[in-house]
This record gives C-alpha cells, sequence and structure tokens, in this order.
C-alpha cells in the first residue's frame, strides 16, 4: 500500500465550515455553498481545490441504503493476523467486495472489519474462509442508533456539551 504524503494544513474557519457542509451534502451547488460561508463562487471553488490537493477532501461518495440492494446483514469482524501473514492478507481483503471498512487495531485481535452480506449463510461461509488467516470474534448488528455522521470539524477537539 502506497501513502499518501500528506501536505502540512491549517484550517481557517471558513475551511471548516466548507468542509462540514460537504460532508452533509457533497452535492450542493457552489453557489449555494459561497452563499453559507459568504464568499464568492470562485473564491470557494479554489479553497476546495487546495483542499482537495492538500489531501483534507480525500473524495467524494454516495451513501447507500444496504437494504435496498438486499444487503439485510451487517456485522464487524475480528481477525488476528499474525504479522507475518498481513502481506498475504491484504490483497486478499481488499478483493472482497461486501467488505467495506477493514482497520488494523490494537487489542487481542489485529484486524477489524465492517462487512455487509444478503445472509447469514454468505456471512458464516465468508468467516470460513477468513480463519484461515487466523482466530475470528464476529458481532452481527441487530440496530444502528449512529449512522456515520462524517469527521467532527472542531478546532478544539472533543467537547461534552
Amino acid at each position: 500500500m502506497k501513502e499518501v504524503e500528506k501536505m502540512k494544513h491549517e484550517l481557517d474557519d471558513i475551511d471548516r465550515q466548507i468542509v462540514t457542509i460537504l460532508q452533509q451534502d457533497a452535492r450542493l451547488p457552489l453557489k449555494a455553498i459561497a452563499d453559507r460561508v459568504s464568499l464568492s463562487s470562485p473564491t470557494v471553488s479554489a479553497r476546495i481545490e487546495r483542499l482537495q490537493k492538500e489531501h483534507v477532501i480525500t473524495g467524494y461518495l454516495a451513501l447507500l441504503d444496504p437494504e435496498a440492494f438486499d444487503y439485510r446483514i451487517k456485522a464487524f469482524i475480528n481477525l488476528e493476523v499474525e504479522p507475518q501473514r498481513k502481506q498475504e492478507f491484504y490483497p486478499y481483503i481488499a478483493g472482497v467486495p461486501n467488505v467495506v471498512e477493514c482497520n488494523c487495531v490494537t487489542g487481542d485481535y489485529s484486524m477489524l472489519m465492517k462487512v455487509f452480506f444478503k445472509t447469514t449463510k454468505d456471512l458464516d461461509r465468508f468467516i470460513g474462509r477468513l480463519q484461515k488467516f487466523g482466530r475470528t470474534k464476529t458481532q452481527i448488528v441487530f440496530s444502528t442508533s449512529v449512522e456515520y455522521r462524517g469527521i467532527p470539524i472542531a478546532p478544539e477537539g472533543f467537547t461534552e456539551d
């Protein structure tokens, strides 16, 4: 995996407002964003372009309802992968479209994956394949109280208001 070199950047209040707006609706017209931050459209366009070049904004995507595609099973899978197996594991997991996120983490397990499957049988088959890399622990999601909502954009960090 090639790491993208990140440029050092300072976000001002306008940049923070722009990225917050884009996280809420990336399809919002430039003029509407400009109106909200009280700048001209060309100025906002230039700021967005700079934020993309600096890898603050890394892409745009549509959030989809998995059930609309008959994916009724959402699960989190912990996997214990030995360090020497990671070189084999990473290309394998990158090729599995049902894995929507895979993170190398601390703790008893080295990988944490978020997956979507149509049936528990499909999930079980996938877990069986994963076990060639190591021990697994799976949690099937019953409900989600907080959906993905973007990165909190606050200069001061965590606050409990």
